[in-house]
Order: structure tokens, then sequence, then C-alpha cells
């Protein structure tokens, strides 16, 4: 009886990623068609105000990277089917730890310390969400204003200046021949989301675990130790956007990166990441989110009022997330015992 059981969820489990991987030939797709058209739209009606010139394409890249980085991180949490609403007060938080750090042991611990208190965040936030079993939706929001205020109280709302060159050229203000070390960054950590996610078991099981936890559990995944991983990840990738934008900007300040988690769940979903788990790009994610930068800086060049480029850019959103979901097929979450 216990073999027929374990068998049927190992076929379950099957099922659920053979549907992954096969789910919606047009809907990975729809990303990179955005990306093209938003792109030549532009280019079209900005061809004289520079839109695509290698200072301003550089300048997108700039604007993209951190929101591209935080991306990679919130697809494998989506991927599992949970959530991490605490990345852009983890990113403030990295960042002034970075800045206080930096300051007395160097570049190298003030990055590492960052990172680290980004795996402590989500070590955190897994822990309550598996061992609670609160949703993380919940637990996330909770730990946002606990870190939000912290962040707060670390410099009494002064930003907190880096005076290292070597932190700076580094982690954001720096360059390789001309491309900024922001992309560059950005290239590493796209490459390394995308082999976790498609080459090793641990992204599968992700995967897996969001398309159906009971399943995936029947078939002999640790489905809590994964889900809490999938948050540690997302949480690191946010402490390391802060390490960026402390680097771009030479500052720590409390409220970087505060404004940037809806961009980032924008990003994730139109690039073809589920909001309900067991379905996730690494590729869409980042291209999601130059899609983003690329729409802030053309809506600027238009000369758009604040107000106008907000309205702008929820109708592009909805319309892409619309049709990024319009693909009609079976939900791997749906397959059930």
């Amino acid at each position: 009886m216990r073999f027929h059981a374990l068998a049927s969820a190992g076929a379950r489990l099957r099922r659920a990623w053979t549907n992954q991987s096969e789910d919606g030939g047009f809907r990975q797709y729809v990303v990179y068609l955005a990306f093209v058209s938003i792109l030549a739209v532009f280019a079209l009606t900005l061809w004289d105000d520079g839109f695509l010139s290698w200072s301003n394409l550089l300048n997108i890249g700039r604007q993209a990277a951190p929101i591209a980085v935080m991306a990679v991180g919130m697809a494998f949490a989506l991927a599992s089917a949970e959530i991490d609403l605490s990345i852009g007060s983890t990113v403030a938080l990295s960042s002034l730890v970075a800045a206080v750090v930096v300051g007395d042991y160097g570049f190298f611990f003030g990055a590492l310390a960052a990172v680290g208190v980004g795996a402590v965040i989500g070590l955190v936030n897994g822990l309550i969400t598996v061992k609670v079993r609160i949703p993380s939706f919940l637990v996330t929001l909770g730990t946002l204003g606990i870190i939000s205020g912290i962040a707060r109280n670390m410099n009494n709302l002064q930003s907190m200046p880096i005076r290292n060159d070597a932190f700076s050229a580094l982690f954001g203000a720096g360059s390789l021949g001309p491309i900024s070390s922001l992309v560059i960054w950005t290239a590493v950590v796209f490459v390394l989301g995308h082999f976790a996610l498609h080459h090793l078991r641990w992204g599968r099981h992700v995967l897996a675990t969001g398309a159906n936890r009971a399943s995936a559990k029947a078939a002999g995944l640790n489905t809590d130790r994964i889900r809490m991983s999938a948050l540690v990840v997302s949480s690191v990738a946010a402490s390391f956007a802060g390490v960026l934008l402390a680097g771009r900007l030479a500052i720590g300040r409390h409220d970087l990166g505060e404004n940037d988690l809806l961009t980032v769940i924008a990003a994730v979903v139109i690039g073809g990441t589920s909001l309900f788990g067991g379905r996730a790009s690494v590729a869409g994610a980042v291209t999601g989110a130059l899609i983003m930068a690329m729409l802030n800086n053309g809506l600027i060049l238009m000369g758009l009022e604040v107000a106008d480029q907000l309205i702008a850019r929820g109708l592009i959103i909805i319309m892409a997330v619309a049709l990024s979901m319009r693909t009609p097929s079976e939900s791997v979450g749906d397959d059930v015992p």
C-alpha cells in the first residue's frame, strides 16, 4: 500500500515537472516580444532625444541592475509558492550595514556583512513561515516593518557615506571598459540563478514544491527546507542589491529600495514566473527588469509628469501581465490526488 502511494506521488511529481517545462509555448516568449516592441516604440518616438545612444542604454542597464538582482531572488521564492515582501527594507538595512562595516574593516567584509544580513533575514522569514505555519505573505509583511524600523534607527534617518573607492568601483560606480560593474554583477547573478534553476536538483525541487507541495512531500522531498532556502535566496539577492545601490551612490540610506517591491514583482511575473508557484524563468525575470527600467527611462525622456508616468507604467504592466498569463494551460499546482 505504501509502495503504491509513493509510486502515485512520484507519477504526479513527474507530471508536474513535465507540465512545468512544456507549459505555454507562447507564454515564455511574451516577455521578449514585449521587450522588443517597447524598445522599437521608444527608439522611433525618441530618436531625436538620444534614446538609443550608448550612454542612455548604459543608464538603462544601471537602473535595471538592482531590480534584476532582486527579481532573480524573487523568482525562486515565487516558484516555491512563497513570496517575500521584505526585500525593499532588506535592501535599505544591507546598505547601511555595508556603510558601517566598510568604514571599519574594508570593502570585502562590508559586502560580506551586508549579504549576511540578508541571509539572516531570509532564515527568520523561512523559519516562521515553515515552523509557525504562517503564510509568507503575512510573515514578510511583518518583517518588512520591523527591518524598516531598524534601518531608520541605525543612523537617525541620516544617510551614511561610504568613503572607500574600492567598494564603489567594484560594486557600482566602476566599469570594465565601457561596461558598468552593475551590469557585470547582474550578468553573474543571472548565470548563477539560471544554472541553479535548470541544472541543479535543488532548482527542480523548488519547482516541484511550488507545483504541488503534497505530492513533492509524498515523493520524499523535504519541502520545508526547500521553501526556507527559497526565501533565503530571495533575501540574499535583495541584500546584494543593497550592496550594489550603496556602491553606486556611495551611501547607505534607510529608504534605498523601499519603492522597488512592486517593480520587482511586476518584472518577475511579466518574465513568466507564476505567482502561484511551480513555474519560473530567471531569464524572463531579468528581461522584465530591463523592461521596467526602459519604461521608466522612456517615459522620462517623453517629458511626462510623474503622475502620468505612474499611470502609463501601470497600464503597460497590466497589459503585459495579462498577455503573459493568456495562454490556456493546466496549472501544475492543480494536480491533486
